[in-house]
């Protein structure tokens, strides 16, 4: 692993990537009865008659899985991945049992802070594939990272 990066080590269109997670229809189940109860999430017969025509992950849950794929990746960050809000999320397809996902990031802004000269706001488009390579999560966020101590 890399040493944690601090705001002087990125640049506008730096990429990272994160290793992958397989989804399995007990964890769509096992999150969606704790936080997002509904029957195509939970129930297979229900889930054939819905519009995703079978068993799929909660938007939710993908983001879980997409912040747990991100806090292992590349991206690491001195201090942790510390959020300041998500301008955008967006789910364009859903996610099966059997999908393999990853997260490439791609910084897409940089600015230091006017309030805190110790810390810069760095803008991030974190999308996560499935194993064909196509969009299952799209977010852009600005994270708070530290600056380089002098």
């Amino acid at each position: 692993m890399t040493a944690p990066l601090y705001y002087e080590d990125l640049s506008i269109g730096q990429t990272f990537g994160t290793g992958t997670v397989t989804v399995e229809p007990e964890m769509i189940k096992t999150f969606s009865a704790e936080f997002d109860p509904q029957p195509f999430h939970m129930d297979v017969d229900a889930a054939r008659g819905s519009l995703f025509g079978g068993l799929v992950a909660s938007g939710w849950h993908t983001a879980a899985l997409s912040m747990r794929l991100l806090v292992e990746g590349k991206l690491q960050i001195v201090g942790g991945l510390i959020g300041m809000g998500a301008e955008e999320v967006r789910w364009p397809r859903p996610v099966h049992p059997g999908d393999r996902l990853r997260v490439e990031s791609e910084v897409l802004g940089l600015r230091l802070s006017k309030s805190h000269p110790d810390r810069g706001l760095v803008r991030v488009k974190n999308t996560t594939l499935n194993q064909n390579r196509e969009p299952v999560m799209i977010a852009i966020v600005t994270m708070i990272v530290p600056r380089r101590p002098s």
